[in-house]
């Protein structure tokens, strides 16, 4: 049934954002060089990794390891990538990722393929059983600010408590927050 949703949900919202994508992808081919898409590695159900596109909010010379690592994460920021990462239009292209099955509307935000201590303990608690989300219960409590241990445990809960009508709580609260723009520290 969630993959049906989910699905449905990633077919309407592709149809929906198709001129908004383009605008975006247009943007960033504009105003850096580099490619318009960012194809990330990330860890994915029962911890196989996959593609995960993003519109490119970072200088194509940015190491690769969770933002939150580097020492001065702006000045990687393209001109306009702080909006898109704010906005959350950067996420836009993850429809795919729905689309093909590789992720679903609400689960654990994938882990990036380096980001070992988040998958041991994910593996631990097996919330690597779950499709990884769009947004998911620790975006709703902290988004970037949550240290690994306290996402971990929101990922758990998750875990134990997924359901339809929790999910679409999770999708409301989500669309609070993008509007917002709280939880967002780059």
């Amino acid at each position: 049934m969630k993959r049906a949703v989910d699905f449905l949900l990633a077919v309407i919202a592709s149809l929906i954002l198709l001129v908004p994508g383009i605008v975006v992808a247009l943007c960033v081919r504009l105003t850096s060089p580099g490619p318009i898409l960012y194809w990330s590695k990330r860890v994915g159900r029962f911890n196989q990794i996959f593609l995960m596109p993003k519109f490119r909010s970072m200088r194509i010379d940015t190491p690769t390891v969770a933002t939150h690592l580097l020492e001065n994460p702006d000045r990687f920021l393209t001109p306009i990538g702080s909006f898109l990462r704010k906005s959350s239009l950067d996420e836009l292209p993850q429809l795919w990722c729905i689309l093909v099955g590789k992720m679903s509307f609400v689960g654990p935000r994938p882990a990036l393929y380096n980001q070992y201590d988040l998958i041991e303990l994910r593996t631990a608690h097996g919330v690597d059983r779950l499709l990884p989300g769009l947004t998911g219960w620790a975006q709703i409590n902290g988004r970037d600010e949550l240290p690994i241990p306290e996402k971990v445990e929101f990922d758990v809960e998750y875990l134990s408590r997924r359901s339809f009508g929790f999910d679409m709580r999770i999708l409301f609260l989500t669309a609070g927050k993008v509007i917002r723009r709280k939880g967002i520290t780059h």
